[in-house]
């Protein structure tokens, strides 16, 4: 407290007041970096995602095992094949066992193979993959159950392309899941799509190891698909020997 030259009595501000207000002039000055920074925390494992593949998948081999069922599970089928993809001659895939309802066989498993067979043609393995030439994908990131959920939506309406979210490891930026909605139909026989795919690493690799989803058959109704990955090999490197169960399975 003082006087001023008039002989008013001045009121200096208390020491606290001082310090809250130095206080919140720092918050104000710092916020904006605080924020920034806390941006570029939360986009780190997208950044990571985004920032390339250090081993791309080029190639590989494995069995594969589809299932699915309609009519409450009255109508079933299955359908083992060798798949393989490569960069010269794209994807392709043997069929060796198969059971169960043919119309399901026909309209529903079939056609996925035959639309991943579409999709990664020679030169056109890129156009289904989770990069920024096919996705937006949203800044606004979130976490469930331990990992980062990205929301993804497609550039274009082209076949294995998802509206949806994928999952990231937080620390890594690896992906785990993706799940969403087929944004183009496999077939004429079906209709709506929902999918989710799982991944793991092999051989230090990304690769698909299993898919479920479920969706809208003409005439067979309401569907569920479910498929597995089983690898022999991925970008050259032996992973697995799939081939003694395929036998197993032929033989029944």
């Amino acid at each position: 407290m003082g006087h001023d030259r008039c002989g008013q009595t001045i009121r200096r501000p208390s020491r606290a007041v001082s310090a809250a207000v130095g206080l919140v002039g720092f918050a104000i000055v710092a916020s904006p970096a605080l924020r920034a920074g806390e941006i570029a925390r939360r986009s780190a494992p997208l950044e990571r995602f985004l920032g390339g593949e250090p081993a791309p998948l080029k190639s590989y081999r494995a069995l594969r095992r589809l299932a699915a069922s309609t009519r409450g599970g009255r109508m079933q089928g299955t359908i083992v094949a060798w798949t393989e993809l490569d960069t010269a001659r794209g994807f392709r895939y043997q069929i060796i066992s198969r059971s169960g309802s043919m119309a399901v066989q026909s309209r529903a498993l079939i056609p996925a193979l035959e639309m991943e067979a579409h999709a990664l043609a020679p030169g056109d393995g890129g156009r289904a993959a989770l990069v920024r030439a096919n996705y937006r994908f949203d800044e606004a990131l979130s976490h469930e159950n331990g990992l980062v959920r990205v929301g993804i939506r497609p550039t274009r309406e082209a076949p294995m392309l998802l509206e949806g979210a994928m999952f990231l490891r937080p620390d890594t930026g690896d992906l785990v899941r993706v799940e969403g909605r087929l944004v183009k139909r496999p077939s004429f026989w079906t209709r709506r799509v929902d999918i989710v795919r799982h991944y793991t690493r092999l051989a230090g690799v990304r690769v698909p190891i299993g898919m479920e989803s479920t969706g809208q058959v003409l005439i067979l109704g309401p569907s569920s698909l479910s498929m597995t990955w089983e690898y022999e090999s991925v970008n050259g490197i032996p992973v697995g020997n799939p081939g003694a169960q395929a036998l197993a399975t032929r033989g029944q």
